[in-house]
């Protein structure tokens, strides 16, 4: 039989690191130790659509009440979609504060995707209400002022960060989702923009859409470019929106 060490080795990057995030507790240890220390108003927050080919990158930044447990936070990833969905509300209800914003396609090709990433995280914090006075932030450093400190896999031991993966990753698959009728051969409601087997044979073979990651090696490799896709939003529409917002509000009015 296989040792285990040589069962670790064949598991693929992502299984291995999904067995790591769920033998790790998600707890309240770096809140507790924000708050002896003097804080009140601890922010968690977190990004994600980084390694989506579609859409935008979403982050949420959540300061949640010392006085209310949120039970079942955990990394969203962890999350199937319907848990997920019984705790966005549930968050948003009880958080103190909490805030959403997404950079978008075009946004991400300007400056690439993590620096988008970080952009989006470091403006959810600035959109809190009350405004935070210390920071737990998933593996990144925000430009900011505010004490902070940088947790490794921080969604899945923090519930502040936690939190806001799971708003973050609840409002991305809205948004994508919303997509998928305008653009329906990539399969954006089930695949969320990721690179699945049919998200890039649709690319191979209808080239990309606007609201595609240009900068990203599956989207600027596709053999047609992306004027094939112009039956999909009009001309005039495509020539005159610069980001993913005005694209929407265009097709909405069409």
């Amino acid at each position: 039989m296989p040792s285990k060490s040589e069962k670790t080795k064949a598991l693929s990057p992502a299984t291995a690191k999904l067995q790591l995030l769920k033998r790790l507790r998600c707890t309240l240890k770096f809140e507790k130790q924000a708050w002896a220390a003097g804080a009140k108003l601890v922010a968690g927050t977190d990004e994600v659509g980084r390694g989506s080919l579609f859409g935008p990158v979403v982050a949420a930044a959540v300061i949640l009440d010392p006085a209310y447990r949120i039970r079942g936070l955990r990394d969203s990833k962890l999350l199937s979609a319907e848990r997920r969905e019984e705790l966005a509300p549930r968050i948003r209800e009880h958080a103190i504060a909490w805030a959403i914003v997404a950079v978008d396609s075009a946004r991400i090709d300007q400056i690439n995707i993590y620096q988008a990433s970080r952009l989006a995280m470091l403006q959810a914090v600035q959109q809190l209400a009350p405004a935070a006075d210390y920071l737990l932030a998933d593996a990144v450093r925000l430009d900011c002022d505010l004490p902070q400190h940088s947790i490794i896999h921080g969604d899945a031991l923090s519930a502040s960060i936690a939190a806001a993966s799971i708003l973050a990753k609840v409002e991305r698959d809205r948004m994508i989702s919303a997509w998928d009728p305008v653009f329906p051969v990539y399969g954006l409601a089930s695949n969320k923009g990721y690179s699945t087997p049919h998200h890039i044979a649709a690319l191979r073979e209808h080239g990309p859409s606007p609201l595609h990651r240009q900068s990203f090696a599956p989207v600027w490799d596709a053999p047609i470019p992306q004027e094939v896709l112009g039956f999909m939003l009009a001309e005039p529409v495509a020539e005159r929106c610069t980001n993913d917002a005005e694209v929407a509000a265009a097709v909405a009015e069409s």
